[in-house]
């Protein structure tokens, strides 16, 4: 009796939450059916729109392959990699329509063409379409103060939406970064997807920074005084990992620019039958013609920085670390010594990080012996690199580092972050003997700069040598 009356209770107490929760089912179920239909409706909607664009005006259809490059005008080691990617794909694949979807709207594309030219001495073969993007701003970093990769990433579907409704390409390839747009290419757009990483938008490595509750640019010193604020973001970071890892292995192609970034997108994106690493292009060969012996015209030392002004390239650093090697020298030791950054501005927050570096250096009493060099055209970057005696480059995990490459195969003396791909990729012994050095610290910097001026000329001539033989 009473099991009889217990399943009486079961039974009574499932019919009670099944009429409590059916209607919001199927509300759900019809919500889900609605959405699918009209998601169904855009995808046969683009399709259609991706074949009448790809029919060329003698009525053959011609592939369309885009690059998702929001700032292609922007001068630095990511445009060169859009430019010569697009150079060689029109040498191999002449007869295929590119486009460049770009929010660069304040210059034309015929400027954009000609800025590549000047600063990477690329010139395009055959022409080039530009896609305008009007809300490039959903992707500023200076929008989302807070949870500033969920932001970024979300804006990039908004934005990767904008660029889905102008032009549907057969191929969508993304050069910059913006993972959380490939679902939407593939799935709605039909396109078949390939990625070039640069840098993962989030790495295991950020996730030990908020785990062990360190300071980062990325890790703000209020949240690593709070240990519950850490675990809440350290829980954020993880769940973002997850999902950037789904939208990531949508990819058919995936290129990756180094070791280091090559573990990272293994370890998120779990797709390594489609995964390959693609130095970026290091234009060395025109570096090449710098002489090693008397490479130098002016007197003193130059010391010298190549990146864009982002948080991320540690420029404070640089200019810490040779006040500090200012203060300690011995005024008789050396001649003068003179520090120049030069990198490109994509914004007006990147503009006011000068205007910051500027007053540090100010703060430092330093400023007569800092120069900023912005945007500047290559011939002039080469100059610079030709009389350097060191090099300097202070981000950390840089994925890679053109930058670095450039000033070793100038035959300039590199000092680069001890980390990512400068350590596991370019800055390694050749044939056993030194290519350059790698310090983490202020202090190590101005030490190691300290000892890279204190060597003899055929030392550091013998260093060079080793460095563009790399």
């Amino acid at each position: 009796m009473a099991t009889t009356k217990g399943g009486w209770c079961l039974c009574e107490l499932l019919r009670f939450l099944y009429s409590l929760f059916l209607p919001g089912l199927t509300v759900c179920g019809t919500l889900c059916v609605c959405l699918f239909i009209i998601l169904w409706g855009i995808r046969l909607l683009l399709q259609r729109k991706k074949a009448s664009e790809s029919t060329g005006k003698n009525g053959k259809k011609q592939m369309v392959v885009a690059f998702f490059h929001p700032y292609c005008n922007a001068g630095g080691g990511g445009e060169r990699v859009l430019w010569c990617a697009l150079r060689a794909l029109q040498k191999k694949y002449p007869e295929a329509v590119y486009v460049v979807y770009t929010g660069d709207v304040n210059v034309s594309g015929q400027q954009i063409l000609e800025g590549a030219f000047r600063r990477f001495n690329i010139r395009l073969t055959h022409p080039v379409k530009f896609v305008f993007l009007k809300k490039r701003y959903l992707v500023e970093d200076s929008l989302y103060p807070h949870f500033t990769l969920l932001g970024q990433s979300l804006g990039s579907i908004l934005l990767g939406w904008e660029a889905l409704m102008q032009c549907v390409p057969d191929v969508y390839i993304d050069s910059m970064g913006y993972a959380f747009t490939l679902p939407l290419f593939k799935y709605l757009g039909s396109c078949r997807i390939g990625s070039y990483v640069h840098y993962p938008t989030i790495s295991t490595d950020m996730l030990s920074v908020v785990k062990n509750q360190n300071v980062g640019f990325n890790n703000a010193a209020f949240i690593t005084r709070n240990p519950f604020l850490s675990k809440v973001k350290l829980i954020y970071y993880y769940l973002f990992a997850f999902v950037y890892g789904l939208v990531g292995s949508c990819s058919d192609v995936v290129m990756v620019n180094s070791s280091w970034t090559l573990n990272h997108i293994l370890s998120l994106w779990k797709v390594g039958n489609r995964t390959n690493v693609v130095y970026p292009p290091c234009d060395v060969q025109t570096f090449l013609d710098i002489p090693l012996h008397g490479k130098k015209t002016a007197p003193g030392h130059l010391l010298v920085s190549i990146g864009q002004f982002r948080p991320e390239k540690n420029h404070p650093l640089q200019i810490k670390a040779f006040a500090k090697l200012l203060n300690n020298k011995v005024a008789e030791s050396w001649p003068s010594l003179k520090l120049v950054l030069i990198g490109g501005c994509r914004n007006q927050d990147d503009e006011l990080r000068v205007n910051q570096l500027r007053r540090l250096s100010e703060d430092l009493g330093i400023q007569e012996d800092v120069e900023f060099k912005i945007n500047i055209p290559f011939d002039e970057l080469k100059n610079y690199l030709s009389e350097a005696t060191i090099g300097l480059h202070t981000m950390w995990n840089e994925h890679f580092g053109i930058g670095v490459v450039e000033c070793m195969a100038a035959g300039t003396i590199i000092l680069a972050h001890d980390s990512g791909g400068p350590k596991l990729d370019i800055v390694v012994p050749h044939q056993g003997e030194i290519t350059g050095f790698l310090a983490e610290s202020e202090e190590g910097y101005a030490e190691t700069m300290a000892h890279i001026l204190s060597m003899s000329e055929e030392k550091r001539l013998q260093i060079r040598t080793n460095a563009r033989a790399s």
